[in-house]
């Protein structure tokens, strides 16, 4: 596990474009956090990490934004309103695909998640509005190596 202190949107966007860089063909990440604590900006940072030029959205009310005009497809996805089985809505498919998949929320859903997946945790350290830590850890034994 490795703790992070961001001190600002712009750092958030700057570890998220790193990992962005960095991040390998079919990999899954799950992004916790309380509501406003930088989700969607963090994702935003990997996606253009990624090369993907358009605007990264939440995905809050669609469940699932694609984007392919990167290196790699970027599947983002909020299962927070989800209601029922993952398999019954295909984000398995997603999942087993070479796109990478950032799922908010995605404790929600630990038991139909891929074995190995990056949990990445975000949380307000109080100091100021726009400081954060972020909780870098992983699930099965090839990530973050």
């Amino acid at each position: 596990m490795k703790k992070i202190q961001l001190s600002s949107v712009e750092e958030t966007k700057k570890i998220g474009y790193q990992i962005g860089k960095n991040v390998k063909s079919g990999t899954t990440i799950v992004l916790t956090g309380d509501l406003g604590t930088g989700k969607t900006t963090l994702t935003q940072g990997i996606g253009e990490g990624l090369g993907i030029k358009q605007l990264v959205k939440s995905p809050t009310y669609t469940i699932i934004r694609e984007y392919d005009s990167g290196r790699i497809p970027l599947y983002h996805m909020d299962v927070y309103r989800l209601e029922g089985n993952v398999f019954d809505l295909g984000l398995d498919e997603y999942f087993e695909s070479d796109g990478i998949c950032i799922v908010e929320w995605g404790e929600t859903i630990l038991e139909d998640l891929p074995k190995d997946y990056i949990h990445l945790t975000l949380k307000r350290t109080y100091e100021t509005d726009e400081q954060r830590e972020l909780i870098i850890s992983s699930n099965g034994d090839e990530l973050l190596k």
